[in-house]
């Protein structure tokens, strides 16, 4: 992932498993702006932030065919504003990923997940809004 530096506009490389860290900029060591998601992510990316994060990762697993998944967005990008650096914010398309929906015995969706620490501490199926997201990370 790369974001560009407010102060010298020099593009930083932020490895996946630093999401939800501050950073300072390579060029000028100014600090760099908090990425607030929510992200696409994939296997890899998935597991590379699970793993890696020191704050909580809300997990929204959907995919395009599915009409609460596209209601749920909307709510999913406002969780991730308000919830800021203090979580990591992530989007899985189970079409695209059908693995990672077996891996984690995914039925239904929108299925939410909320990793703490690499564990699993909180999930939900169905349509929910953003302050129920937010109160999710909140209790892990």
């Amino acid at each position: 992932m790369e974001i560009e530096c407010p102060a010298c506009k020099a593009v930083n490389r932020v490895p996946w498993e630093r999401l939800g860290q501050r950073g300072k900029c390579g060029g000028c060591k100014e600090p760099l702006p908090a990425l607030t998601g929510p992200f696409e992510a994939g296997p890899k990316e998935l597991d590379a932030v699970v793993k890696g994060s020191k704050v909580p990762v809300l997990v929204d697993f959907w995919a395009p065919w599915c009409a609460p998944c596209r209601a749920a967005a909307p709510q999913v990008a406002k969780a991730a504003k308000d919830l800021g650096k203090n979580a990591v914010v992530l989007k899985v398309n189970t079409e695209e990923h059908p693995q990672i929906a077996d891996r984690f015995g995914i039925r239904g969706i929108p299925h939410f997940m909320v990793f703490k620490r690499g564990e699993v501490a909180f999930e939900k199926s169905g349509l929910v809004n953003a302050s129920q997201l937010v109160s999710y990370v909140e209790r892990a």
